[in-house]
């Protein structure tokens, strides 16, 4: 969750158009982790980096041959949205037929299906358990410096804060918004790839995640970075922990309505706090809370 929701800040960054495809980016990877495990005789880990490759370049196609030319000639904000909406479903049919594929051609499942007994274990844990809040620091860490130590983090902070004067002063704006959208989309597919391992793989992945992901983002305020680590570590417990709890006190048909969680946190956060975690003055709070 937590790097699918920077790979969104990260694109909306650019464009300020909340990207309704890229929960399915993170689907891609979910399929390159099958192939890599049940074609390619090996571990689901190798797919990381073929993923982020992958969901990559479908991220920068979408902004670059879609998004880019409408954003040229003038389109609103909800003409770029029902875009990608439009790609999503493009990329969820290529999903579905690429499904079928591997069905008919090496008689592997590839709906609803599950990675889990491929992961390796450590310390009698799936060894998920520790690579993924490993990867989410180690790639919070990395974008920490490379937005706040490089010339590109500068060109990229000045790109999106205002294009039109970076590009006056000799920033390739074009380029950067690029490097964005590869990033971007290469993080939801490594997302993707950590979850085969311990959700159900399938081509209709996305439309389920992108409410959980969208939450997450809002809560940290679409415009932080380190806010939207925050908001998804805030919302998926929300939704694991919260569900378990509910189920064990009222029933296990509380779990149909686990979807609700994500919306419930988008609602209060716009009503309370529109700017999400990272748009509060908590400063001003403490000196209120003192003086209280």
């Amino acid at each position: 969750m937590g790097l699918l929701s920077v790979g969104l800040t990260l694109t909306y960054l650019t464009t300020r158009v909340p990207n309704f495809a890229h929960a399915s980016f993170a689907t891609i990877g979910v399929y390159i982790a099958l192939i890599a495990t049940h074609i390619w005789d090996s571990t689901p880990y190798i797919a990381i980096p073929i993923a982020f490759v992958i969901s990559g370049i479908v991220a920068v196609s979408l902004y670059t041959f879609i998004l880019k030319p409408l954003i040229r000639k003038g389109a609103s904000q909800a003409i770029q949205m029902i875009a990608t909406l439009a790609f999503d479903l493009v990329v969820i049919a290529m999903l579905n037929i690429s499904a079928d594929y591997i069905i008919r051609t090496y008689q592997i499942t590839s709906r609803e299906f599950t990675l889990r007994s491929y992961d390796a274990h450590f310390m009698d844990l799936p060894l998920l358990v520790f690579v993924a809040p490993v990867t989410i620091v180690t790639i919070a860490i990395i974008l920490h410096i490379i937005l706040k130590k490089t010339k590109f983090g500068i060109a990229m902070r000045a790109s999106t804060e205002n294009p039109d004067l970076a590009g006056t002063v000799g920033i390739n704006v074009k380029l950067v918004y690029r490097v964005s959208w590869m990033l971007g989309g290469g993080l939801a597919g490594i997302a993707g790839t950590l979850m085969s391992l311990w959700f159900l793989g399938d081509p209709n992945l996305g439309p389920q995640l992108i409410p959980s992901v969208f939450a997450a983002s809002i809560v940290g305020g679409f415009f932080s970075i380190y806010g939207a680590i925050a908001g998804a570590i805030l919302v998926g417990l929300a939704e694991v922990l919260g569900t378990r709890f509910l189920a064990g006190e009222f029933g296990s048909w509380l779990i149909a309505y686990r979807p609700l969680i994500p919306l419930i946190f988008i609602v209060v956060t716009l009503l309370l706090a529109p700017k999400g975690i990272a748009g509060i003055n908590w400063s001003k709070l403490r000196r209120h809370g003192t003086r209280g």
